[in-house]
């Protein structure tokens, strides 16, 4: 007979522990299963932002009395072109910015670019890639050339189909940030050849 190590007692005391062990183990394991499921089925969007600092972050490429383009930093190496002619700015997206883009868009009135850019990023694809962006534009007066408006311009990003999609006055609509990224979510769709910008909410900008 095999002899028993400290009695009946503990024995089901051990039996116990070792039940609970495997409850613990048991339950990490579900909340892992899930906890995976969970995020992969909540492909969706997030954002990234980088800096649009032209006197320190970007490389001139052309500059002369009509205007001037920069290269700066997209996102992750992202290549990203700012042009400005005429005192108004344009941005361009992709290796081939001038073919990928419908011209040089920008806004009616004398403008300047904010300093950071807002790329809305989709995992669609399975991996998080920019389908979007939205940057700030100050907008001037134009009897006193001072800066007057503020518009976020969301632009989509698609190889031979990027531009402007939707405009919103980041000074008339308290939720402008959340109508901004709830239009560059959107961005895939867009038409840039025959559709027309879209204006989000309340517009007094200029």
């Amino acid at each position: 007979m095999i002899p028993m190590i400290g009695g009946g007692a503990d024995l089901a005391e051990g039996v116990d522990v070792v039940a609970k062990v495997n409850n613990v183990i048991a339950i990490s394991a579900l909340v892992l299963v899930f906890g995976a499921t969970s995020a992969a089925g909540q492909s969706g969007f997030v954002s990234a932002f980088t800096n649009l600092d032209l006197s320190n972050d970007c490389l001139v490429l052309e500059a002369d009395d009509f205007g001037a383009s920069w290269s700066c930093p997209g996102y992750k190496g992202f290549p990203l072109k700012v042009q400005e002619g005429d005192l108004r700015f344009s941005l361009g997206y992709g290796f081939n910015a001038d073919e990928n883009s419908v011209g040089s868009q920008t806004l009616p009135p004398f403008n300047r670019l904010g300093e950071k850019l807002e790329w809305r990023l989709s995992n669609a694809s399975g991996r998080w890639f920019p389908i979007a962006t939205i940057v700030r534009y100050h907008t001037a007066d134009p009897e006193t050339g001072e800066d007057s408006g503020q518009v976020l311009v969301v632009s989509q990003i698609a190889e031979g189909n990027s531009c402007h999609i939707a405009y919103v006055d980041a000074k008339a609509n308290a939720d402008a940030n959340v109508l901004a990224q709830q239009a560059a979510d959107k961005a895939g769709d867009f038409d840039c050849a025959n559709d027309e910008v879209e204006i989000i909410g309340a517009f007094e900008a200029y």
